[in-house]
């Protein structure tokens, strides 16, 4: 009952030795995650948790079978950071840090999607499959406060929406069975189109709700995979950020990418596209269940 990560997902944390790294890791294996292993340059042979620290991601990678990497990297480090984990094999990688260069992104990108792989990042929170495996800061120190396991997916751009977005599920019955905090970055690593083609695919996913802003074609994408596949899962966007639609073009307001440039870059104009191709767009937290609801999803028992 998730897309990405799951119980048997082996992570490998680059930068395990800073104290971010440090802090999220020991909140990632209390939360059940299978950490198996870290990487600091300079800093082969520590050991952090009980975990074995390498000089490279390779001997890493190869000595504990790792799937998965976060990378706690500067942002000018987090282009080699990355395709150190590409070149080891590693087709999950989680990138935090904001900042990023834009052509470094975009040379993420376009090198993950040679080698089949998903960047989640940069400038993300992180990605959860409630008691089963947490990468990042997502959640915090107890995140089953905020997210339980559960039959809906969240793709969100922003960190802090992922968190309001599960728990008003949690609080309405509902539970997640991932949620990505994708980022709100001009060039995510991966868009929010992709991840919603998963949710579509996965079997224990019932419908995705996803959170848009101003900015980058990622909600357009969206709807235009909608229209082209009526068949499609119930999809809930929630959009903020109309308000800038009254400031000049141009102007940033919170993430780096919710940038009015185009008319089509408007919440509005997305809420209206997105109406069109089928998903049901709301005004508040609040309308979530009920939509949920109406669209034949219902609360279902807690699974472990």
């Amino acid at each position: 009952m998730s897309i990405l990560v799951d119980r048997h997902t082996r992570v490998l944390v680059q930068g395990l030795t800073g104290a971010q790294g440090a802090q999220d890791t020991r909140y990632a294996l209390d939360a059940g995650t299978q950490v198996v292993c870290g990487v600091t340059p300079g800093k082969g042979g520590a050991v952090v948790h009980g975990l074995p620290v390498y000089h490279t991601v390779a001997a890493a990678a190869a000595a504990h079978a790792a799937t998965a990497a976060v990378v706690y990297a500067p942002p000018l480090a987090v282009r080699d950071a990355v395709y150190e984990s590409l070149d080891a094999g590693l087709r999950l990688i989680v990138v935090l840090a904001e900042n990023v260069p834009v052509h470094d992104a975009a040379a993420i990108r376009a090198r993950a999607e040679r080698a089949d792989a998903v960047v989640v990042g940069c400038n993300t929170n992180g990605i959860i499959t409630p008691r089963q495996c947490k990468l990042g800061g997502i959640g915090g120190d107890l995140p089953e406060r905020i997210f339980v396991p559960g039959r809906i997916g969240i793709v969100s751009r922003s960190g802090g929406m992922s968190a309001e977005l599960g728990h008003t599920l949690k609080c309405a019955g509902y539970g997640v069975s991932t949620a990505i905090s994708m980022g709100g970055d001009a060039v995510p690593c991966t868009p929010m189109v992709a991840y919603l083609k998963r949710f579509d695919q996965d079997p224990d996913t019932d419908a995705v709700l996803i959170f848009g802003e101003p900015g980058t074609p990622n909600e357009r994408e969206v709807a235009q995979y909608l229209q082209a596949h009526p068949g499609h899962k119930p999809v809930i966007a929630v959009l903020a950020g109309e308000f800038q639609e009254r400031y000049p073009p141009g102007a940033s307001f919170g993430h780096a990418a919710a940038m009015i440039q185009d008319p089509a870059d408007a919440v509005s104009a997305k809420r209206r596209m997105l109406r069109e191709a089928g998903a049901d767009v709301v005004q508040r937290l609040s309308e979530i269940a009920s939509t949920l609801a109406r669209a034949g999803v219902h609360p279902t028992p807690t699974l472990e």
